[in-house]
This record gives C-alpha cells, sequence and structure tokens, in this order.
C-alpha cells in the first residue's frame, strides 16, 4: 500500500520539481512485515527515509511481567518467528546464569545444533526474498525447498515446525528422537551442492548485480556506530561474532568460520549469509559427532521436573517440587543480568531484573532487527526508490522483533 503527498515546490536550475512524500507499506510485500516508510522523494530521487514501527502491538516485555520463567519461553518463539530455537537458547542462558546453574553437556549439544538448524532456516528466506524483491523469482522455490527440509527436522525433534519452545532452563524439554541423527546427516551431506546452485543461479546474474552491487553501502565505521551486529556487521568489514569473541554453551570447541566480507553493500550482505550456511552445516555435523549421552536437563529438582516419572509414585518430595513447579514455577534469586547470543540476525541480548519471586521484575530485549533497522538512515548510495528495496531485504529485519 503507498499514498503520495506533495510537500513543496522546488526551483532548481529554472525548472520547478515537487518534493513528494510517500509511504511504502505497512501493507506492502517488500517490506517483509508490517513496517511503514516514510519517503521523502524528488521525483524518483529519495532524498530521506523515515522508519515507523509499532504496528504489531506485541508488548513482549510487558507480559514477562506478569508470565513465569518457563511462561515466557513461548513468548520468545515470536520475536524471531523464523529462528525460535535462538531466541529460547538466549533467554534461558540468561536465567540460567541469574540461577547460577549449567545446563547438562548433551543438552548445550542439542541446542547448539537447533540454533544452526534455525539460523540456516533464517537464512534461506532472506537468501531467496532478496533476490525475488529485484526481480528475481526463482531462487526463492528453491531456497523454501531445502527450508521444508530444515522444519521437517525440527517437528521431529520437537512436534512444531515453527514454534519450537523446546529449550528449558536447565536443558531442553527432551532428547533427540529415534532416526533423528540419520536424518540430519542425510541433510548436511545434500545441502552444501544445494548452497552452490543458489550461487549459480543470481550471484553472477548481470541483472542482479546491477541492484546489489555497491548500493546502500555501509561503511565499518558507521556499522559501529549504528551497532550493526550479525552479518549486516561482518558484511561491511567488522570482523565480530559472539559464538567466538564471546563464547556461549559448547562453541569453543566447535571449528568454524566468521564470515567477513569487506564491501557493505546489498551484495556483500547477502553473500555473507550464503557463507555463514555452509559454516552453519559444518557446526551441526560437529555436534552430530561429539554429542555426548548423559542427561538432557539438569537434576536440580527446584528447577527441572524429573526426567525419572516413577519418582513421583514413592517420593513424597519430589511430588512436593513437581507441583510447586506445575503451579508457581521456580523461584530465581534477586540480581541483574544481560545474557546475549549470536542470532542469525545478529546480537540477541536479554536484560533481566529479578526480584526473587517466580516471575521477572523488568525484561528488555536487545533485539537486531530494530537496531539493524536504523541502517536504512544511515547508507550511501541509496539513490533510487529500488535501492530502498533492496537495501531493507538485505538488512533482514523480522518485524516481530521490532515491535518487541
Amino acid at each position: 500500500m503507498t499514498d503520495v503527498t506533495v510537500l513543496d515546490e522546488i526551483e532548481q536550475d529554472g525548472k520547478s520539481t515537487q518534493e513528494v512524500l510517500l509511504n511504502l507499506g505497512p501493507q506492502h510485500p517488500s517490506t517483509h512485515g508490517v513496517l511503514r516508510l516514510v519517503l521523502e522523494m524528488e521525483g524518483e530521487y529519495v532524498a530521506r527515509v523515515d522508519p515507523h514501527i509499532g504496528y504489531l502491538h506485541r508488548g513482549t516485555e510487558k507480559l514477562a511481567e506478569d508470565f513465569t520463567y518457563t511462561q515466557i519461553i513461548p513468548l520468545t518463539d515470536r520475536l524471531d518467528y523464523l529462528c525460535p530455537p535462538s531466541t529460547n537458547q538466549a533467554f534461558v542462558l540468561a536465567v540460567e546464569r541469574l540461577l547460577d546453574i549449567e545446563a547438562p553437556e548433551r543438552a548445550q549439544y542439542i541446542r547448539v545444533m537447533m540454533t544452526e538448524l534455525s539460523r540456516i532456516s533464517g537464512h534461506l528466506l532472506i537468501a531467496g526474498a532478496l533476490p525475488m524483491d529485484v526481480g528475481a523469482m526463482t531462487v526463492l522455490l528453491y531456497t523454501m525447498r531445502e527450508r521444508e527440509m530444515v522444519l521437517d527436522l525440527l517437528e521431529m525433534i520437537c512436534g512444531a515446525r515453527m514454534h519450537t519452545s523446546f529449550c528449558r532452563v536447565g536443558g531442553v524439554r527432551e532428547d533427540l528422537p529415534e532416526g533423528f541423527a540419520e536424518r540430519v546427516r542425510e541433510f548436511c551431506e545434500i545441502f552444501p551442492q544445494r548452497i552452490s546452485d543458489y550461487e549459480r543461479l543470481v550471484a553472477r546474474n548481470r541483472v542482479f548485480l546491477q541492484r546489489t552491487k555497491g548500493i546502500a553501502v555501509i561503511t565499518p565505521e558507521d556499522a559501529i556506530d549504528l551497532g550493526l551486529s550479525g552479518p549486516n556487521l561482518r558484511a561491511s568489514g567488522v570482523d565480530w561474532d559472539i559464538r567466538r569473541d564471546c563464547p556461549y554453551e559448547i562453541y569453543d570447541r566447535l571449528d568454524f568460520n566468521v564470515i567477513v566480507r569487506e564491501g557493505g553493500d546489498c551484495y556483500d550482505r547477502w553473500q555473507c549469509r550464503i557463507d555463514e550456511m555452509r559454516e552453519s552445516t559444518r557446526i551441526i555435523e560437529q555436534c552430530m559427532r561429539d554429542m555426548p549421552q548423559g542427561p538432557f536437563q539438569t537434576d536440580d529438582p527446584k528447577v527441572a521436573f524429573p526426567v525419572d516419572k516413577a519418582l513421583l509414585s514413592c517420593s513424597m518430595e519430589t511430588q512436593i517440587n513437581h507441583f510447586e513447579l506445575s503451579a508457581y514455577g521456580f523461584k530465581v534469586p534477586a540480581g541483574e543480568i544481560y545474557s546475549c547470543v549470536e542470532a542469525p540476525k545478529g546480537e540477541l541480548g536479554f536484560y533481566i531484573i529479578s526480584d526473587g519471586s517466580e516471575k521477572p521484575f523488568r525484561m528488555k530485549v536487545r533485539a537486531p532487527s530494530f537496531v539493524n533497522l536504523q541502517a536504512l538512515q544511515g547508507a550511501s548510495n541509496m539513490d533510487y526508490l529500488a535501492d530502498v528495496v533492496a537495501m531493507l531485504g538485505s538488512l533482514d529485519p523480522v518485524l516481530a522483533e521490532v515491535d518487541k
């Protein structure tokens, strides 16, 4: 949906031109959600971009004040709904640090494997959607084919294709199902060749290159000043990845490359995600190879339900803990914490203030999509209306995460 308002007439070189205010969105396919961009146009040229957000009315941070810590996990699914295991992981890590506990080793491997699957899922969507935004339809059909394979794997683990809610404070909900290892290894064998197919389709296509190369350039200095993170930061030449530089879970045991490019334009942001999918495939293979046997939940009865349900029939203490967890949730010591992970969109952080009860006193989400939208005003060489569409697609925002 677009509407136009004429602002005023401008006299240039003896000719009269009109400056136009153009609304792009909030219902428009190229905005990737309910985002409204107010554009000041001089003919086909864009003088200014002003993003208007808030159309989803999510209120996740306020809702969390009335939810127990376990009940908040499904809320995090709805932030970046394309990659929910990453938001699940970021939240439970913050709570675990407040509790001063750590998930069992097997649970950490499962979490990392699931977050890398979700990273592939999110990158596949934008790897096909950005070319479609600039006129190349075919690659989206191929990327959706592989994304269906990833969603099938997530469904096999937890029974849901999108809103997984699989992480728990102190571990994961349950162990991996029988037959999953074979399915994920099959995917890892097939997928690298499919990534090469995407590149053959568009990476050297001259129309795609003209629409993305040198368009909406973000310099390293501007990327840092704007607070960008993730592929949008690394595509500008800034070598920073939380998984390597501030490792969490078992990332310090894994061998992977941090993808950095130098151009900082729409093409580099697209290519950075393409290359990151290859590294995520390597990480998944290592997780499946090195994952140990053992418990998938902490054995703290104040935090997690007993894995051995037989204890409920012979232990009064187990029954009491089970009832209190079900009815009231667990209490978290008073304090505050900020914990972040390298989500597919960038740095995803949770700042939690606990007053010692079963519910957070305050919760603040550092959503990468929200911060990355600033780049719409900070990019150079974004001259035409069509360039704004390419720029927005290359930033890969999810509006549910923006309107948190």
